[in-house]
C-alpha cells in the first residue's frame, strides 16, 4: 500500500504539472529479485490505473551507466576499497562501544579495487542538509555518516549508487518517496555532487503509513499488498480516492474526490508530514460510496469480470469436479472471501489426526516464503516440509494447509489453488492458521 500511495502521488505531481511520470525497477538486489514480484507491481499499477509515460527501466539492464559512474569516482578518489567483513565490523563497534557501524578501518589501507571488496565512498567533512518540499529543513552534519558501500564485494552496485546514476541520466527533477529515504538522501547528494551532477533534484519525503493501532505498516503482520484489496472486489476508482488522502487532503472535509480534482488540486505543499493511518473500514466506506453510484448494468458487469478473473486460471480443474454451477462457486469461494471459513470441527478432526500439524504448517509457511511461487515449487515445498515433519505421505502433508488456506478438507487441486491465490494471501491464511492453535496468545 506504501508504494501504491507513494506512486500515486508521482502520478498526481507529474499530471498536475504537465511532467513525466517515469517507471524504473529497482532491481540491482538480485538475490531478492523475482520476476512476480515485478509482474505484480506492473499489474498494480494498470489496475490503479497509474500509466506510465517512460519505462519500464530495469536496473538490472543499466549495470554499464553503473561502471562508468563508479571508475570515475575511484579516479577521483571518491571511493575507496574495504575488505572488512560485516563479522568484524560487528565486534569491532562493540569493542569501541560507540554507535554501530562502520568505523572508516581501510579509509587509509589503500587497498585495489579488487573482486572481493567493497567499495565506499569517503564522507568528507561538512554539512550534506536539504530542503524537503514536505519536512523543511533537513540538516545533517556528515561526521555522523559513515563511509556508506556504493559496490558490493562480488562487483553489483548498491542501491543508493543506482539511484543516483539513474535519476541524473532519466533527468528526473522530482523525489517523491516514503520518509524512511530521508537518511539516503545525505549520501544521495554526497554521491551526486562527487559524479558532478550538477544542480540537486527537489525531495519530497512522504509520510509513513500506519495500521489502527498505530504501528508501522508491515507485510509480516498487515494485509498491504494492492492486489489483495483487487481480489477481495475492492473498486480501482476508491483505492485511488482513499490512498489520496493518506497523507493529503484536497482542502475541504470530504471524502469523495474524483481523479480530475485530484490532478488539478494535488500540490506537494499540502502534503502533511505526520504519518498517516491506513484504515480498511474507511476504505471500506469510501469503497461502498462508489459501488452505490454505479448504475446497475455497470456493477453486473463489473461484479461478473471479477468472479470470472479470480477463478479462470482454475476452471477446468473445477470444472472436473462441480456438479451444478452453484458448486462452481462453493469449490472456488476460498478465492473471494478476505479470509477461509474454517469448520471448528473439521479443524479438531485434523489436528487430532496430524500429531504434526503445527510443524507442519510451520515448514510450509517458511518455504513459501522463499520459493518461485508455481504449483510445483509450491507442492515440492509442502512435500519437503511434510518430510521434515515426519509426514512422509503427500496427502496427508497438504491436507492441514487446504485446510488452513481454503477452509475445506477437499476442493480443486491445491497446488494450482495456491498459484492463483498468491503467496501474500497463501502466507497470511497460513499464519492465521498457526494462530489458531494457539488462540489467546
Amino acid at each position: 500500500m506504501g508504494t501504491g500511495r507513494t506512486a500515486l502521488f508521482n502520478w498526481l505531481f507529474a499530471r498536475q504539472q504537465g511532467g513525466s511520470f517515469i517507471l524504473r525497477i529497482e532491481d540491482t538486489d538480485t538475490a531478492r529479485n523475482r520476476d512476480e514480484h515485478i509482474d505484480g507491481i506492473l499489474r498494480a499499477l494498470e489496475w490503479l490505473g497509474l500509466d506510465w509515460d517512460e519505462g519500464p527501466y530495469y536496473q538490472s539492464q543499466r549495470s554499464h551507466l553503473y561502471s562508468s559512474a563508479i571508475d570515475l569516482l575511484i579516479e577521483s578518489g571518491a571511493v575507496y576499497a574495504c575488505d572488512c567483513p560485516p563479522e568484524e565490523i560487528q565486534r569491532r563497534a562493540k569493542e569501541r562501544g560507540g554507535p554501530p557501524g562502520y568505523d572508516g578501518f581501510c579509509r587509509d589501507r589503500g587497498l585495489e579495487p579488487s573482486s572481493g571488496r567493497m567499495l565506499r565512498f569517503r564522507v568528507p567533512a561538512g554539512e550534506s542538509g536539504f530542503t524537503d518540499l514536505v519536512r523543511g529543513e533537513v540538516p545533517k552534519n556528515n561526521k555522523d555518516l559513515e563511509d556508506f558501500g556504493v559496490r558490493k564485494s562480488n562487483g553489483d552496485p548498491l542501491f543508493i549508487l543506482a539511484n543516483v546514476v539513474d535519476d541524473a541520466d532519466m533527468s528526473i527533477t522530482h523525489v517523491i518517496r516514503g520518509e524512511d529515504h530521508v537518511s539516503n538522501t545525505h549520501k544521495y547528494l554526497l554521491l551526486w555532487d562527487a559524479l558532478g551532477y550538477g544542480e540537486w533534484p527537489e525531495f519530497a519525503h512522504l509520510p509513513l503509513l500506519y495500521n489502527d493501532q498505530r504501528k508501522k505498516l508491515s507485510k509480516r503482520r498487515d494485509k498491504v499488498a494492492v492486489e489483495d484489496y483487487r481480489d477481495e472486489g475492492y473498486l480501482p476508482e476508491a483505492m485511488v480516492n482513499y490512498l489520496a488522502l493518506l497523507g493529503w487532503s484536497p482542502g475541504a472535509e470530504r471524502e469523495i474526490v474524483t481523479r480530475e480534482e485530484m490532478i488539478s488540486g494535488f500540490r506537494l505543499s499540502d502534503v502533511k508530514s505526520a504519518g498517516a493511518i491506513f484504515d480498511e473500514r474507511k476504505l471500506q466506506s469510501v469503497n461502498s460510496e462508489y459501488l452505490r453510484a454505479l448504475p446497475t448494468d455497470e456493477l453486473v458487469e463489473r461484479a461478473q469480470a471479477w468472479l470470472l478473473g479470480r477463478w479462470a486460471p482454475i476452471a477446468g480443474l473445477v470444472q472436473e469436479r462441480a456438479r451444478t454451477l452453484g458448486e462452481i462457486y462453493t469449490l472456488t469461494d476460498f478465492l473471494y472471501r478476505p479470509d477461509p471459513v474454517i469448520d471448528d470441527a473439521e479443524w479438531d478432526k485434523a489436528v487430532a489426526k496430524t500429531p504434526a500439524f503445527e510443524a507442519l504448517l510451520s515448514g510450509v509457511l517458511t518455504r513459501f516464503e522463499q520459493v518461485e511461487w508455481d504449483a510445483e515449487s509450491i507442492q515440492q515445498a509442502v512435500v519437503d516440509a511434510g518430510r521434515d515433519a515426519g509426514v512422509e505421505q503427500v496427502g496427508k502433508a497438504q491436507a492441514p494447509v487446504r485446510l488452513a488456506v481454503t477452509g475445506r478438507p477437499v476442493g480443486p487441486p491445491l497446488w494450482q489453488s495456491l498459484e492463483v491465490l498468491g503467496r501474500d494471501r497463501t502466507a497470511a491464511r497460513i499464519r492465521a492458521g498457526l494462530s489458531r492453535l494457539h488462540p489467546g496468545s
